[in-house]
């Protein structure tokens, strides 16, 4: 039973069955007891009252006699002789017993209340079962009422809980009415308060998705627009490659043909990169990682392409920093930090990486010699395929991008600076709760 409407009814219809039950059975146990305790005292002023009877003939008392009368009223002097009898009842006894009194004669029940004045004793009797119905329907008449309320006090908490949830049920037609591209907000106005949170959080939801999905617009776009430019420009190159009339032309194309592949796979790659660091990908795997070892590696990776370029790298680990992050996408931090740095750094210069850890947190630190990023670029570089007009280098624009990605994902902050080398100083700090330094 998952249902609110099912699981609230039936909790408040069983707790009106059980106190229409309990408050029935009080009630008619109270009335019975009243009831009784109201004969007990018939009883007693019939009896009171007869205490100044003057003795009745015979012949009197079989006129008053009438055995309709359920009380039968019985009189006596002090000495036994019976001066009164309201009718002859052959099970009532000879002898009375003062107060009240329930006697068994001859297999019934009667309750009697005797009285003793200064020369007579009065009796007044009853039948037990004749006291038990008139009793039982006084008891039942002042239940009734209740048994017949129960059902209607059940048909309007049906119709309270039902007008209630109502609000839910509006919330949940307005959002299994949407569509996959309906991400307006839901309606918040008259909402109950204990609604209004739910419908808050899904108008939140719904925003971040609105977000989401226009990043991935935006991206698919923008990625597009940059596999059309290298694409383009191999099949030019295929072009002059069939065109080329001797040896030295044709090698030329397939130079060029070559490093267009290059720089198109190298795109591709970066685009796979970016993919997987943004927010929404599937989760990284995160563990405790010694960052200097993960620097290592990736500035391994780089230094063919940095010796390519007459470009020396320069590692200062000397001892393990270890944050919790995943190794894959921090190396892909690292590498693209180092990649960029070679890029822009002239021939002959030196590209410094450090790794060091500190009360602070963790910190990494990349400097260059190259051109560096004036201030107020140093925003936009890290937007998606922006490229500096004065880089003098062709690139994608997406490394800063996934640096900034991958950052995120490990509660980091990337700033930029100036190199004390002229270039372009990269820090990236990781907070001291995801980090943790040892000598």
């Amino acid at each position: 039973m998952t249902s609110i409407r099912v699981r609230l009814l039936v909790s408040l219809l069983a707790l009106l069955a059980l106190a229409a039950a309990v408050m029935g059975a009080v009630t008619y146990g109270n009335v019975l007891d009243e009831t009784e305790a109201l004969f007990d005292y018939q009883l007693q002023q019939m009896a009171l009252s007869l205490r100044d009877q003057g003795e009745i003939a015979a012949e009197q008392a079989d006129n008053f006699a009438d055995a309709q009368l359920d009380f039968v009223v019985q009189i006596w002097t002090v000495d036994g002789r019976s001066i009164y009898q309201s009718r002859p009842h052959a099970s009532l006894p000879a002898r009375a017993l003062l107060g009240l009194a329930t006697l068994n004669v001859e297999g019934r029940a009667w309750r009697t209340y005797s009285v003793a004045t200064g020369d007579r004793v009065i009796q007044i009797a009853q039948p037990v079962e004749i006291r038990q119905r008139l009793a039982a329907r006084a008891a039942w008449r002042s239940v009734l009422p209740l048994l017949l309320m129960a059902p209607l006090a059940a048909i309007g908490i049906w119709w309270l809980a039902a007008r209630n949830l109502a609000p839910l049920d509006r919330l949940a037609g307005e959002v299994r009415s949407r569509d996959e591209q309906s991400l307006a907000p839901l309606a918040v106005s008259g909402l109950p308060d204990e609604v209004s949170p739910l419908a808050r959080a899904l108008n939140a939801l719904l925003e971040r998705l609105r977000h989401s999905l226009d990043t991935q617009r935006a991206f698919v776009a923008d990625a597009a627009h940059e596999l059309r430019s290298p694409l383009t420009a191999l099949k030019l190159q295929l072009e002059l490659l069939r065109r080329a009339g001797n040896d030295a032309e044709r090698e030329v194309a397939r130079n060029a043909i070559g490093a267009g592949i290059d720089r198109a796979t190298r795109l591709v790659e970066q685009l796979l990169a970016l993919a997987r660091s943004e927010r929404g990908a599937a989760p990284a795997v995160m563990e405790k990682v010694d960052l200097a070892e993960v620097a290592r590696r990736a500035v391994a990776e780089t230094v063919p392409f940095a010796t390519s370029r007459g470009v020396e790298f320069e590692l200062a680990a000397p001892a393990p920093v270890f944050v919790t992050g995943d190794a894959v996408s921090l190396g892909l931090l690292v590498r693209n930090l180092a990649d960029n740095a070679t890029r822009y750094s002239p021939p002959g210069s030196r590209v410094e990486v450090g790794v060091a850890g500190a009360p602070g947190g963790a910190l990494l630190r990349i400097d260059d010699a190259g051109p560096g990023i004036p201030e107020t670029e140093r925003q936009r570089v890290f937007d998606r395929f922006y490229r500096r007009a004065e880089g003098g280098e062709s690139g994608s624009g997406l490394g800063l991008a996934i640096v900034r990605s991958v950052a995120a994902m490990h509660a980091a902050t990337v700033a930029l600076d100036r190199s004390p080398a002229g270039g372009l100083r990269v820090d990236v700090h990781f907070a001291p709760d995801r980090s943790l330094t040892s000598a």
